[in-house]
């Protein structure tokens, strides 16, 4: 394949664009943020497990505390009951006074026990609620986290794309002067050879492989015509000729 030398060393400037645009899609898609959101959202998710779990706790607690309340009322109630029956002096029967006794002494201590129960309850509940408060404090504080760095991500967003919209309208000017072929060998090489398809040849080394050409390559590059596209023997790339190339 022959082209210009000119055109060759526009392809150079198409591959210095071809980097950017590699350095660019690799800096959006390793922005620190990724990792800072990734663990905010892992603590925001098991934050919020346990204050699901805190608020359950907290409404099994009332539910207890008001059916323990109720159970006092009621044997308040009935004790009430008795003991006016008691008061009132409609029962003459010692033996129907006693038993009724007995039981109004008997309410008194499963009043009693209720009683301790439903504190008890209370206890339970009232910690179960500063819980929530709580983990709903971190909630709130890991969501606000998460929405500073994803604002901080989307402002990096808005450069990187700004940036690689600029360098794409770029590349697509400067790889339309370069001949369709050459473009074409150039594309495909830089697809099988991570990125790169082009290198300058600089003080008799490779710049894609990095690699120093020996005496017999540099022979055959020195007798090929200023037009010819010429291979690095190492990589395969490539090999575009300048000034500097120290031949």
């Amino acid at each position: 394949m022959n082209a210009a030398p000119a055109d060759q060393i526009r392809l150079l400037d198409v591959q210095t664009l071809d980097v950017r645009l590699q350095q660019l899609a690799h800096k959006r898609k390793s922005l620190a943020e990724h990792a800072e959101i990734e663990s905010l959202n892992k603590d925001l998710t098991q934050l919020r497990d346990l204050l699901v779990a805190a608020q359950t706790e907290e409404s099994d607690c009332a539910r207890e505390q008001d059916k323990a309340e109720k159970d006092v009322d009621q044997v308040r109630q009935r004790a009430t009951r008795d003991q006016q029956r008691l008061d009132s002096g409609a029962i003459t029967s010692p033996k129907d006074l006693e038993n009724l006794q007995h039981e109004i002494a008997s309410l008194a201590r499963r009043q009693g026990d209720l009683e301790d129960i439903v504190l008890e309850v209370m206890e339970r509940r009232e910690s179960a609620q500063e819980r929530v408060a709580e983990l709903t404090e971190r909630v709130a504080s890991v969501q606000s986290k998460i929405d500073d760095a994803t604002g901080r991500r989307g402002a990096a967003y808005e450069e990187i794309d700004g940036e690689t919209a600029s360098v794409t309208k770029e590349r697509e000017v400067v790889s339309a002067s370069v001949p369709a072929d050459l473009l074409k060998l150039y594309d495909k090489l830089r697809e099988q050879q991570g990125g790169i398809g082009a290198a300058r040849l600089y003080q008799r080394r490779c710049e894609g492989c990095r690699l120093e050409l020996n005496i017999t390559e540099l022979n055959e590059v020195r007798a090929a015509a200023p037009d010819a596209v010429v291979r690095c023997e190492n990589c395969r790339r490539i090999l575009v000729r300048t000034s500097e190339s120290g031949l």
